[in-house]
């Protein structure tokens, strides 16, 4: 897209050009390469910015592999109460992933500040994101499990980040779908990565609290009273 409209403005200053006086083509000559010199610069800079998101977007896909491999806990290991929502959250995931691969072979992008501001918007979406998975994760150290399950001795956590929302995991990781969304630059892909996988982490979070109340019970009830889910002061 963005050799199109290099091409496009080019033609048109040529165009231009051709139409004045010779005295006055000498004026444009300066325009145009300017006009060339930034098309120049918007190139290289919306492909730095394409080269880190997909670099972060493998850091992330990675990281949350080994996390699923590192802390899935076993039968053995504490009482698993996760009603197959690992399963359908990693599922859900790649198949609206895959949804959106296949949809941007055949729309256009249509989201304002889709060739400007967007890009940029989505990457530092995408930085925050992970920033608050990794704080969470790390703010629950051996007690976080990547499926519902509650292992011996675990004890409710209500400081750092679980102070502010119940499930900040959960908000990083909606965080990080969002990025993703908004990099699609086009609406029908935005609610297919964003719809799909919040209703998938949303019957998480209804598992998983029904899983906390039985194990906390009254402690749980209070914090929850006090905490707001998943957006601060909002759900």
């Amino acid at each position: 897209m963005s050799s199109l409209i290099h091409d496009a403005g080019y033609c048109f200053l040529m165009t231009l050009r051709r139409m004045l006086p010779l005295g006055s083509r000498h004026n444009v000559l300066p325009d145009a390469h300017n006009v060339r010199q930034r098309i120049r610069r918007l190139r290289r800079t919306s492909m730095n910015l394409e080269s880190i998101f997909h670099a972060l977007t493998g850091v992330w896909a990675i990281g949350e592999v080994v996390i699923a491999l590192i802390t899935t806990t076993g039968w053995r290991q504490g009482k698993v109460r996760d009603r197959g929502t690992q399963i359908i959250l990693w599922i859900v995931i790649i198949a609206s992933f895959k949804a959106d691969e296949w949809m941007h072979a055949y729309l256009q992008v249509d989201m304002p500040g889709s060739h400007s501001w967007l890009p940029p918007i989505a990457l530092w979406t995408l930085v925050i994101g992970l920033g608050i998975r990794a704080a969470a994760i790390v703010t629950l150290g051996r007690a976080f499990s990547a499926n519902v399950a509650l292992r011996a001795g675990q004890t409710l956590n209500r400081g750092g980040l679980y102070s502010v929302v119940r499930h900040p995991s959960y908000l990083g990781l909606e965080i990080v779908f969002l990025a993703f969304a908004l990099h699609s630059r086009t609406w029908a892909c935005l609610a297919v990565v964003l719809i799909p996988p919040t209703l998938a982490v949303l019957y998480r979070i209804h598992v998983e609290e029904s899983a906390l109340r039985l194990a906390f019970g009254a402690d749980y009830e209070d914090y929850s009273r006090c905490t707001k889910r998943l957006i601060p002061g909002i759900y």
